[in-house]
Order: structure tokens, then C-alpha cells, then sequence
């Protein structure tokens, strides 16, 4: 844990550079897409390195460059760079970097770090989540009807958008309220220190959404792949929440496609 949140940290100063470089960039007709690019790669360059370091026989997962094979076969690391690029892009502070350490297929340890707010949460398995070392539990609300839900839209690339928006249709019925923030990772870590009730969201990559897995499980909540699978981390999305809210979100999702 030391050396994931040393390797975090490290990589976030450039990150938070970049990024007050970004918001200056939002003037031009150009747009800073070529620069958050370039942003990316040098803080997943920098993440790896720092962690190869210290686990030089460990192997890696990240979305910017392709997955590297360790001389040890049982643990790698998975990394997100800039998790909420597209936020990153527009000088809208939810972003994360995040890197979780997976031991012969399951998330043993997680970091997220938003460098604008500077707010750390880490888990390891079987020690409990942590917000800036505070212990995070879920919430504790029981009924959809008064929980916060974050989700995912669906974008021009989406291939599934009729069954999202009936999703959304049934959701926004049952619900108090629905947020997108566009950063999986913050979504789950919020659901762990219960500023949001639950979530689901379709279209990921394990990099998405490995750190913030443990985070949920370790305060308490319960996280399923969107389509029920035990272990989300390659199932495509999420759904997750507390003992009481999980099985009505699942319920709401089910009744989505028989509309």
C-alpha cells in the first residue's frame, strides 16, 4: 500500500499540472485533446515505473499502453492513468488516477487519488476502506425510493443505447435521484463512503473499476457484474450498493428489459 500511494502520488503532481494547463486550453478552437493525451501516457510511464521498482516481477494492465506479462504470474497491477478523461479535458475536477493489485485473479489492494481535491481513498482485502484514513462505511439508506444513484449515459459509441435509456426510464421512477459524473472511480468510491446510495454503469474496462470493486466490498456494500456475474472486474459494468439496495437496483434493471 505504501507503494501504490507513494507511485500515485508521484504521478498525480505532473497530472495536476497538466491540468491547470487544460483549463487555459479550453479558449482555444483546438481543444486540449492532443495535450490530455499526452497527460495520460506520461502518468501511466510514470506509475509503472515507480511501481516496478519496488515489484519488478509483477505485471501490468493499464488502458494506455498494452498489458505487459510479469516473471510472477500471480500478480499484476491494473492502472487507469486519468479515470474521467473526458472531465479532465473540460477542466471539470472528477478525475482520478487509480491503480489496484490483482493476486492470482482477485483485487487484493486499490488506490484512487483526485488531485484537485486531494482526496486518497485505499482498501487492502480483509483491513477496510479508507478516505484520507478515515474509515469509510456505505450508506445506510434501505429504500430506492430514498437513495442517490449514480450511472453511466450512454455516448455515440454506445451500441446498447435503447436498453440504457429504458433503464434510466425505470430508475428515474423509483429513485430520489440519479447523478452522472463521468469517473467510475470516484462513482465507486463515493458508493463506499456513502455520498451515493448505489450505482450501475455499462461499458468498462477492468481498469475502470478495480480499486473502487475493493473499495465497496471493504465498507461494507456488495458489488455484482451488470449482468449478475460474482466477479464484475471483465464483466463489462457494474452494479453495486448495500445488502438492502442491491437486490431492488437488480430488481429496477430486470424490469428495464421488459419494457
Amino acid at each position: 500500500m505504501t507503494v501504490m500511494i507513494a507511485a500515485v502520488r508521484k504521478a498525480a503532481r505532473n497530472v495536476q499540472r497538466d491540468y491547470g494547463e487544460v483549463s487555459s486550453l479550453q479558449v482555444s478552437v483546438k481543444g486540449p485533446a492532443d495535450y490530455v493525451t499526452s497527460s495520460d501516457k506520461k502518468a501511466e510511464k510514470t506509475l509503472r515505473a515507480e511501481l516496478a521498482v519496488a515489484r519488478p516481477t509483477y505485471g501490468f494492465l493499464g488502458e494506455e499502453e498494452t498489458e505487459t506479462k510479469g516473471t510472477d504470474p500471480d500478480n499484476r497491477f491494473i492502472i487507469d492513468p486519468i479515470d474521467g478523461t473526458f472531465n479532465f479535458m473540460h477542466a471539470l475536477p472528477l478525475f482520478a488516477l487509480t491503480v489496484a493489485l490483482e493476486r492470482k485473479g482477485e483485487i487484493i489492494a486499490g488506490v484512487t487519488y483526485n488531485p484537485v481535491t486531494d482526496e486518497l481513498f485505499h482498501a487492502e482485502k480483509g483491513t477496510g476502506a479508507f478516505f484520507n484514513n478515515k474509515r469509510m462505511r456505505v450508506g445506510a439508506r434501505r429504500e430506492l425510493s430514498e437513495a442517490m444513484l449514480c450511472c453511466g449515459l450512454p455516448n455515440r459509441a454506445t451500441k446498447n443505447h435503447d436498453e440504457q435509456r429504458k433503464e434510466l426510464a425505470v430508475m428515474q421512477t423509483r429513485t430520489a435521484g440519479l447523478r452522472c459524473l463521468g469517473s467510475t472511480a470516484l462513482d465507486l468510491a463515493f458508493i463506499a463512503m456513502g455520498r451515493l446510495d448505489g450505482g450501475w454503469t455499462h461499458g468498462l474496462k477492468p481498469w475502470d473499476m478495480a480499486a473502487g470493486i475493493l473499495f465497496v466490498r471493504e465498507s461494507g456494500g456488495f458489488v455484482h457484474g451488470i449482468n449478475g456475474e460474482a466477479n464484475p472486474l471483465n464483466s463489462g459494468g457494474y452494479v453495486a450498493g448495500n445488502a438492502d439496495m442491491l437486490p431492488q437496483m437488480k430488481k429496477a434493471l430486470e424490469d428495464a428489459k421488459k419494457l
